[in-house]
């Protein structure tokens, strides 16, 4: 028997973090996607999800922004955990960041767009995506005919992007702001302009958009990720997503900033 399943640790501007969870023959393999939590806070959010650092296999950062690099690379060199990122991500963090662990301590892996990454149980399939990163990618992570597509930090979806996700069962996606509340908002105008923007974060229903193109594919269940604090709503985002055409039957759900989601079974 096997199972995949996903579990958000949190997700919002202050932090983002998913473990996802690969089992079949006896065999676990975990990856963390995005560590953008201090050290203390992730392993603290670890053990509300039943688990410890020793039980991570390994990390795969999507982009160099601190809510999702947070404590990546110390916490990886303290454990001894494998990381995955772009040679863009990798420079950006190197750079800005951490200059005194240049391959971070020999466990640095190099991702590349459509390159399937074997992770165990696991099998990654990271994807360009445009954000206003370096080099930001988003993953596939399949376990056999089981697929949980990763979608969070962009400002739109392009082919390429839908086609990575066509036929995924499970998608967590970014739902970031709702228009009117952006505009509203006491963002300043150069900070409305990048978020709102084609490189920025998707906007609600954009993100229905998403849903309604990879519905046709077979998708059963949306976690709605990334939300932000001032300029969305829960309730906004998953109007948006149950509006979309095709996604009637689709089981929706919100990660929170602080606590994330409970586990779902792809």
């Amino acid at each position: 028997m096997s199972t995949l399943r996903f579990k958000s640790l949190g997700s919002g501007s202050a932090g983002n973090g998913t473990i996802v969870e690969a089992c079949r023959g006896g065999h676990t393999t975990r990856l963390l996607v995005d560590c953008g939590f201090g050290q203390k806070q992730l392993d603290q959010r670890l053990a509300l999800a039943g688990l410890q650092a020793g039980q991570i296999d390994a990390i795969f950062i999507t982009h160099e922004h601190g809510d999702h690099v947070g404590c990546a690379p110390q916490w990886a060199v303290r454990h001894r955990i494998p990381v995955w990122m772009s040679h863009g991500t990798h420079a950006a963090i190197t750079q800005s960041r951490h200059p005194d662990l240049p391959d971070l301590d020999g466990l640095l892996r190099i991702a590349r767009d459509t390159e399937t990454i074997d992770l165990g149980n696991l099998q990654l399939t990271p994807f360009t995506v445009p954000h206003d990163a370096r080099e930001p990618l988003q993953l596939r992570c399949s376990q056999g005919d089981t697929t949980l597509g990763i979608l969070t930090d962009l400002g739109h979806a392009t082919p390429h992007v839908l086609a990575q996700l066509m036929g995924c069962q499970a998608l967590l996606l970014e739902c970031n702001h709702d228009p009117d509340l952006l505009a509203a908002s006491r963002y300043p105008p150069f900070l409305k302009q990048r978020v709102g923007g084609m490189y920025g974060h998707l906007a609600n229903h954009a993100a229905a958009d998403i849903a309604q193109a990879l519905a046709v594919g077979g998708l059963r269940r949306i976690m709605a990720a990334h939300l932000s604090e001032q300029n969305n709503r829960p309730e906004l985002a998953l109007a948006a997503l149950a509006g979309a055409e095709g996604c009637a039957d689709v089981t929706l759900g919100v990660a929170q900033a602080a606590f994330g989601c409970d586990w779902v079974t792809v």
